[in-house]
């Protein structure tokens, strides 16, 4: 039986691997996991890999599938936007997992303290990783895709959505844009400062809540998919009606991570995006 239990667990795994999608040469592709409410997305460009924000630590299974799934044992780099636990709530375990990471980057304006009580910081420091802190202004590249960090602006003490990380990053195949929990005061910074502009796929903030993306954001960015990662169950408020409609409103394709088991798999190929659901 035990014998007969390993093969069936093998062939499951193969399975898995055989149906995991592909990117075609050339092609980038965003992954945005099915965490619940929480955010994780993994990115594919060339031989790259890159994760933007965890998850929490309750929903690090489905992250960690993932990368069984696609065979990842490195990353190029780990994005955390803000400290909230349903970012960075999954990066322990990520650096305990054996997965190789290169880099992690996370923001310099935060509502945590000392640096040295950073919960980005405190892991990077553990598990020997360099960390680079970002501010708005800053880029970096891997291989020919460029991160661009817009804001925040100014650090906000009271609410640390307000201290997410928004980066726009520019590929050979599109543009998409990071918002993390972003709420209506950074949105409105960003918007006033002339820094959002149209983006083929964007990452809905706060989970597509009312208290952020508005008609004046969603007629700014434009895109042709918007994916809002969150769970109705855990999360009642999310997505908004009013919201969708907004992004409706500019033609955008909305997608939502709770419609899929494994997630919404996004491809981006000369300035086209297309999306579809996975299930594991």
């Amino acid at each position: 039986m035990k014998r007969l239990a390993f093969w069936i667990s093998l062939l499951l795994l193969l399975c898995l691997l055989l149906s995991a999608p592909a990117a075609a040469d050339g092609q980038v592709q965003a992954l945005f996991l099915n965490v619940g409410k929480a955010d994780a997305a993994l990115l594919f460009v060339d031989d790259s890999r890159f994760l933007v924000d965890t998850g929490s630590k309750d929903s690090f299974d489905q992250l960690e599938k993932a990368l069984s799934v696609y065979q990842i044992t490195h990353l190029d780099g780990v994005l955390i936007s803000h400290t909230d636990k349903d970012h960075v709530g999954g990066l322990k375990k990520l650096l305990k997992s054996g997965v190789q990471v290169d880099v992690i980057y996370t923001g310099a304006l935060h509502s945590e303290g000392s640096a040295a009580e950073h919960p980005v910081a405190k892991a990077a420091e553990k598990y020997g990783v360099t960390l680079v802190w970002l501010s708005a202004g800053d880029a970096f590249s891997i291989g020919q895709t460029r991160f661009q960090v817009l804001g925040p602006l100014a650090q906000d003490d009271e609410d640390e959505n307000n201290n997410s990380l928004v980066v726009r990053v520019e590929t050979p195949q599109g543009s998409l844009l990071f918002t993390g929990d972003m709420e209506a005061s950074e949105e409105h910074d960003l918007l006033s400062a002339g820094l959002i502009e149209s983006a083929d796929v964007l990452k809905v903030a706060h989970h597509g809540r009312d208290d952020t993306t508005s008609r004046a954001f969603a007629f700014a960015v434009k895109p042709q998919w918007a994916v809002i990662s969150t769970s109705s169950q855990q999360e009642p408020r999310s997505p908004s009606d009013k919201v969708i409609a907004y992004l409706q409103g500019v033609k955008a394709n909305v997608a939502v991570t709770q419609d899929a088991q494994a997630g919404i798999l996004v491809t981006l190929s000369e300035g086209t995006a297309t999306a579809e659901t996975l299930d594991w």
